[in-house]
This record gives C-alpha cells, sequence and structure tokens, in this order.
C-alpha cells in the first residue's frame, strides 16, 4: 500500500503530493530553487501565462512557500530576473505627490537607480537580450506591461500610448547612456540629465 509520501510525482519526478509550507527536506537553499524554477517557467511561459501554482510544482514545493519567499508574481518574476526593484513598491512612490511633478520624479528615479552600476547590470543585461532573444522580448513586455504601464495609466487615466512613449524615451536614454556610451550623454550629471528629460516626459503623462 502507497503512503502520502510516495503518492504523485510531477515534472523530473518530483513529489506532487501535498506539503505543509516549509523547507523541503533534503533543500539547503529552497529560496534559490524556487527562482531557478521561476526563471524556467517564465522563460517557457512568458510573465502572463506564468503561475505561482506551476512555479511551486516546478520546484517541487506547496505554492504557499512561493507566497512566503516572494509575495507575489511580480516579485517572484524580479527576483528570478535580477531586477534592481519591484514595480508593485516603486509605482506608488512615483505616482505621490503633486501631478505636475511626475514626470520628473520618474526621471529621477531611473536615473539614479541606473546610476549604481550594480542596480544596472541586471537591467541593462535584460536590454541586450531583448535585442536577440524573442522569448526575452514576450516575458519582458508582458511584466512591464502588467507591473508597470497598465498600473500608471490607469491611475494618470492617460492614453497607454502615452506611458509606452515616455517609458521608451526614458530607457532609449539608459541605452544611449550605458550601451553605446554616447557623449557627452555618457557623462553628464544624473540631475542635469533629469532637468533635460524631465519635461518632455512630463508631458506625455498629461502634466503642464
Amino acid at each position: 500500500m502507497s503512503t502520502a509520501g510516495e503518492s504523485g510525482k510531477g515534472v523530473g519526478g518530483l513529489s506532487t503530493a501535498k506539503r505543509r509550507p516549509g523547507r523541503r527536506p533534503g533543500s539547503a537553499d529552497t529560496r534559490g530553487e524556487i527562482i531557478i524554477a521561476a526563471r524556467k517557467i517564465f522563460s517557457e511561459k512568458g510573465f502572463d501565462k506564468a503561475t505561482i501554482r506551476g512555479i511551486a510544482r516546478e520546484a517541487g514545493v506547496d505554492p504557499a512557500l512561493v507566497h512566503h519567499y516572494f509575495d507575489t508574481k511580480d516579485g517572484i518574476f524580479v527576483a528570478a530576473l535580477q531586477l534592481p526593484v519591484e514595480p508593485a513598491k516603486v509605482v506608488p512612490l512615483i505616482l505621490a505627490g503633486p501631478r505636475e511633478e511626475v514626470g520628473e520624479r520618474l526621471v529621477r528615479f531611473v536615473l539614479t537607480m541606473t546610476a549604481d552600476p550594480e542596480a544596472r547590470e541586471p537591467v541593462i543585461a535584460l536590454m541586450r537580450s531583448a535585442m536577440t532573444n524573442e522569448q526575452v522580448v514576450v516575458m519582458i513586455r508582458e511584466f512591464l506591461t502588467a507591473a508597470v504601464l497598465n498600473r500608471v495609466v490607469e491611475a494618470l487615466g492617460i492614453p497607454p500610448v502615452n506611458m509606452e512613449v515616455a517609458f521608451a524615451q526614458v530607457f532609449g536614454v539608459i541605452l544611449m547612456r550605458y550601451v553605446l556610451r554616447l557623449e557627452p550623454l555618457a557623462s553628464i550629471e544624473v540631475e542635469e540629465l533629469v532637468q533635460i528629460v524631465a519635461p518632455t516626459i512630463q508631458r506625455y503623462l498629461g502634466g503642464d
């Protein structure tokens, strides 16, 4: 007679039997295994079709354990791709405050964040990957749409294309500044660059 521990084998022979939330027996780094599983699932299914349950199944853990470590699908995506910030936490901060300054807050945040080499590295790596890998393009597009663009569009009541153009311009600056290293853009101080770029971004976002 089979026992509960012997029932249900999933992908790769991993058990799908119900587990209590907690570290998998014999595992030294459950969080790390979840991240590895998440990278595989996001790569195969994209952001929209990936689920916490599917990631948990791939990692051989209970979905509650994934929620314990990462809270949301956004959170595990950020961890899996080693992104420097989680949009769910940052977007409300950018939207807070006077509407006529939202463009400046957005530009200052992105430029300040990417000025840190450790924070910038995974962002630049993703941008480079997206130039040659269609799966990466789909994954990033779905994540940005759900986690950033839609939230800002809804909060500000602007046409989606306005936010998309604003986002494209900001990251175009990042590309020219840190990948192509176009001078004097590559060397200009962050605050000076904010004053140049922010007024245009503000127009896209519906301010003065």
